[in-house]
């Protein structure tokens, strides 16, 4: 008697320990996760203000700044001045397998042309 009497108060603190640990809704575990993702959240809404900041920088440029303004304008949305040409160089557009395979080589569209 005199041994589980002993051994009943160990016992019930590391049952207490690891249900505050693991435990329930707000275990040690949840807690750390909560602190974690509070961390992330911080991290993400620093960014975005950031971002934020920068966009309210280049309007503030464009609202005051003609030059800027034009130069946004021909990157943008292709304007040009009077007089000038513009040069758009594109990468080609992928060409599926089956397109390639019904295609005439350029051999046999040339033979075809000639009449050979």
């Amino acid at each position: 008697m005199k041994r589980s009497r002993r051994l009943f108060l160990p016992g019930v603190i590391i049952v207490a320990v690891y249900f505050a640990m693991a435990g329930g809704d707000h275990s040690v575990l949840d807690a750390r996760r909560a602190e974690e993702e509070l961390a992330a959240t911080r991290a993400e809404t620093r960014r975005v203000h950031r971002q934020i900041d920068s966009l309210r920088a280049r309007i503030a440029g464009l609202r005051e700044d003609d030059e800027m303004l034009e130069r946004y304008a021909r990157e943008r949305y292709g304007f040009i001045r009077d007089g000038e040409y513009l040069y758009r160089i594109s990468e080609p557009e992928p060409v599926a397998q089956e397109e390639v395979r019904d295609t005439p080589s350029i051999l046999r569209w040339l033979r075809n042309r000639d009449g050979m």
